[in-house]
């Protein structure tokens, strides 16, 4: 399939999402690659992924020559798109706790424990204002069944070592006291989870690479990728290493198309909201907040007082990608998750609307992977995870990269390759009668009725 580029900056920047509208004033996009340039590690993308690595290569051997292409603007992507949620917690790693990579899954898990810590830490030395705020992450139902699943999840959990201190069941008193959600039955906190500012995160994880001499060459889309070299619509880049980091906008390249699905997140933000409202709601240390449906409801309270919400996912024919969105029906759901966790706000402004593609392997099971053969390196599939997975994926990019065996490189994501997905039309039918699957279970799951079919054929189609 051709390459079809994203909407292109060409002299100005247009913020695709509130985060990035935030600092819409100060971002003057870097100059594109202009010729051909040899360096000693090429990194395509530049968005969390590339940017760590970058920042670990470089802290590690300050002497390596580093260059970034990126198609749009360092953070353009779910970077600086996505809920904010720099969280421990992932999908792939549950599935890992159930099979024989279970020890590397509980290694691996505690090390996301620790890599939100690391996220805060970056900042603080870097002096990147992100907003950082570690305050936990609380994830609601408001069903028995709901309820039922969380127990399961938190039994198998401290099957596997982790405890209480880890991830604890609140009652529907204990989520009020944190932050009121209508309708809350019970809830699963845990305190391993930060709210960022992404795109303050991003922009300034690329101005931190850049003081430390790596290149960023914005609008300056990869065309092709091989060992030795990235070339661009203006030049090459020559180089021993190669690490594509290109998470959803991974169907861009030749080739490339089935590896990743390009699965859309819906999100919305209000305008600020009185201390008045905050009151009611709570969330005063800004904990994260949001849902346990199988569609899952993410937000958080930004440092200016607003709500930033997350609900209702699209995927579109032929793994297409949409980098900005006009008020429609595409944010009903989003809108309406909105009114029914918080109904003193279903008048209140809407003044952000956005969305954006992130990169769903076919089993839901990230992957960083590197060939020394070859020089040619990739990381992903965070699923929707990517803030705090990012982090640690990066630095062990940065490891297999040096010739180093830490412990990084034992995870069980490390070389994990999944399935491709199925060609077109199988693809829209198979993603697209999923979404329905799992958006059916919830709602019958609401009006009180069982969901068994509906869920366990989502469950089954999205890797759960």
């Amino acid at each position: 399939m051709p390459y079809r580029p994203t909407m292109a900056i060409e002299r100005s920047f247009r913020p695709p999402s509130f985060w990035l509208d935030e600092l819409s004033d100060t971002v003057e996009p870097r100059a594109p690659l202009a010729r051909d340039a040899s360096v000693d590690v090429a990194i395509v993308g530049a968005g969390f992924t590339g940017l760590w690595a970058a920042y670990y290569l470089v802290t590690q051997n300050p002497e390596l020559r580093i260059a970034i292409v990126e198609s749009e603007i360092a953070g353009f992507g779910a970077s600086g798109r996505n809920g904010g949620w720099c969280q421990s917690h992932h999908t792939g790693v549950e599935q890992w706790l159930k099979g024989a990579k279970r020890a590397g899954a509980i290694a691996m898990q505690r090390a996301m424990f620790d890599t939100v810590d690391e996220v805060g830490r970056v900042a603080a030395a870097e002096q990147i204002r992100c907003d950082y705020a570690k305050s936990g992450q609380l994830a609601v139902s408001t069903t028995e069944s709901g309820c039922k699943r969380i127990r399961a999840l938190l039994a198998e959990l401290h099957r596997n070592g982790f405890s209480d201190s880890d991830y604890r069941f609140l009652d529907a008193s204990e989520c009020d006291a944190r932050v009121r959600m209508a309708g809350a039955r019970g809830g699963v906190y845990s305190p391993h989870s930060a709210a960022v500012q992404p795109a303050k995160l991003a922009r300034g994880l690329a101005e931190s690479v850049e003081r430390r001499g790596v290149a960023i060459y914005e609008r300056s889309p990869a065309r092709s990728l091989a060992p030795g070299v990235v070339t661009t619509d203006r030049g090459r880049l020559h180089a021993r290493i190669v690490l594509r980091c290109t998470e959803g906008y991974t169907r861009n390249l030749p080739g490339m198309e089935r590896e990743l699905l390009p699965l859309h997140s819906l999100m919305i933000a209000t305008e600020p909201l009185s201390d008045a409202i905050w009151k009611q709601i709570g969330a005063a240390d800004r904990v994260l907040f949001g849902d346990v449906r199988r569609l899952l409801t993410y937000a958080q309270r930004t440092a200016d007082g607003r709500i930033a919400l997350g609900a209702g996912v699209r995927y579109f024919y032929g793994s297409e990608i949409r980098d900005y969105f006009s008020p429609g029906p595409e944010f009903a759901s989003t809108q309406q998750a909105l009114a029914d966790y918080f109904p003193m706000l279903r008048d209140v402004e809407i003044t952000h609307r956005w969305g954006g593609p992130l990169g769903v392997p076919r089993d839901a099971k990230p992957f960083v992977r590197f060939d020394a053969r070859s020089g040619m390196g990739s990381a992903g599939g965070y699923t929707g995870s990517g803030v705090a997975a990012a982090n640690l994926a990066g630095r062990t990019l940065a490891d297999l990269v040096g010739g180093r065996d830490t412990e990084r490189t034992a995870y069980p994501w490390v070389d994990h390759r999944s399935p491709v997905w199925e060609r077109e039309p199988l693809r829209w039918i198979g993603a697209n009668a999923a979404l329905r699957m799992g958006a059916a279970a919830d709602r019958g799951e609401s009006r009180g009725r069982p969901a068994r079919w509906r869920a366990a054929l989502f469950d089954r189609a999205s890797g759960h």
